[in-house]
């Protein structure tokens, strides 16, 4: 089985005043002005989706909540950030290495217009997202061809990863058969990940608001599929009508918390890998399911159970990736093991941070490994 790797990672970003931005201080037009900035690779078409509305042109784009006029035309953009989306690689070092250059190249034009990134997940100040000036007709209709469309407010609150990863030879029941079971394992699985102990500009009484804000409604894994006869009926979706070629049997994970150290993708790509490949784990679910999520947002790996479930995906892994050869994957568990012992988080640092005195966009920055000698105007 050979396996295909991406990763598409949200990032926010401090303003040059020191202020949080977001959809209510910043335009498109700040955000686009550091994309048009950085470089366009002609090799990277037709894997990479440019989109209906044009704005994902290159490997960084400005994410946001696209406005349509009456007659479908895009209008404006209400930023939240710009995404960075890897191309396809036949490794997961590969993958991580090209978003670590990503991210420098996207760091350094920031960082010409004053914009420092800062590692968050759920919007440290704002808790609603409403469109300003109210949708329109087109737009009312737009909403309603998806659950996912429903839920578009939410996104603006969240910054995350999607973990892309595809296998050679899998069908479409068994891809749905993997998307079901990581939706079962993701409270479990995600709390390597969390990063996003602030809500309201407070510390939060968890580890990941945006987990327990998000998932539930929004989903946890989706499987992109070529024939709209194999999709199935759910909301939040697990399924999706492949939009170009190179999404056809991609399984994508969407639950993990955004990570300041890249590296630490390469070894929740390792989990996901030994995953697909193992055969004994017995849950599914097509649903994810909000109250574990909630659970494991707030308590992480503190919870005997949740700690259990984690601790034996991480076997489940290891032993599917021991026994199909792959032992570089299998090394980058180690990490995980090593976190599972700690019951440790990102989020445990950031609020350690907090507690000293550190302001919430100091913490924030100081989140990305590359920020670290950076401090913050406000």
């Amino acid at each position: 089985m050979n396996f295909r790797f991406g990763i598409e990672h949200e990032v926010a970003f401090v303003r040059p005043n020191g202020q949080f931005a977001d959809f209510a201080n910043t335009s498109f037009e700040e955000f686009e002005s550091i994309v048009r900035r950085l470089p366009r690779y002609e090799k990277d078409y037709p894997q990479l989706r440019i989109g209906d509305a044009g704005i994902k042109l290159k490997r960084w784009y400005v994410e946001g909540f696209e406005r349509f006029s009456d007659l479908g035309e895009v209008i404006d953009c209400p930023p939240k950030g710009i995404e960075i989306r890897t191309t396809v690689h036949n490794s997961i070092e590969g993958a991580v290495g090209e978003l670590k250059e990503s991210f420098r190249l996207l760091q350094q034009e920031a960082q010409k217009s004053g914009f420092v990134p800062a590692l968050v997940s759920f919007h440290p100040f704002q808790t609603t997202f409403v469109p300003v000036p109210a949708l329109n007709e087109f737009e009312t209709k737009r909403r309603k061809k998806s659950p996912e469309m429903q839920t578009a407010h939410i996104p603006m609150l969240t910054q995350g990863p999607d973990i892309n990863l595809s296998a050679t030879g899998l069908t479409p029941s068994q891809l749905i058969d993997i998307g079901r079971k990581l939706t079962y394992y993701s409270p479990f699985i995600i709390p390597f990940s969390y990063s996003s102990p602030f809500y309201a500009g407070e510390r939060w009484h968890g580890l990941s608001a945006r987990t327990f804000y998000r998932t539930g409604a929004r989903p946890a894994a989706m499987v992109f599929l070529e024939h709209e006869s194999d999709l199935i009926d759910s909301n939040p979706s697990l399924t999706q009508l492949a939009r170009v070629p190179a999404e056809i049997g991609r399984i994508e994970f969407k639950a993990f918390d955004s990570c300041g150290d890249f590296d630490l993708y390469a070894s929740l790509s390792a989990l996901l890998k030994g995953l697909v490949i193992d055969q004994t784990l017995k849950g599914r679910r097509t649903l994810p399911d909000a109250d574990w999520h909630q659970r494991s947002a707030q308590f992480g790996l503190m919870d005997e159970e949740i700690y259990r479930y984690a601790e034996g995906a991480i076997a489940a892994a290891k032993h599917a990736l021991m026994e199909t050869g792959e032992l570089l994957d299998c090394s980058l568990l180690k990490r995980l093991e090593t976190v599972l012992e700690q019951h440790y988080c990102p989020a445990v640092k950031m609020t350690e941070a907090y507690k000293k005195g550190d302001s919430i966009n100091q913490v924030l920055i100081e989140g990305y490994e590359q920020n670290l000698k950076v401090r913050c105007v406000a």
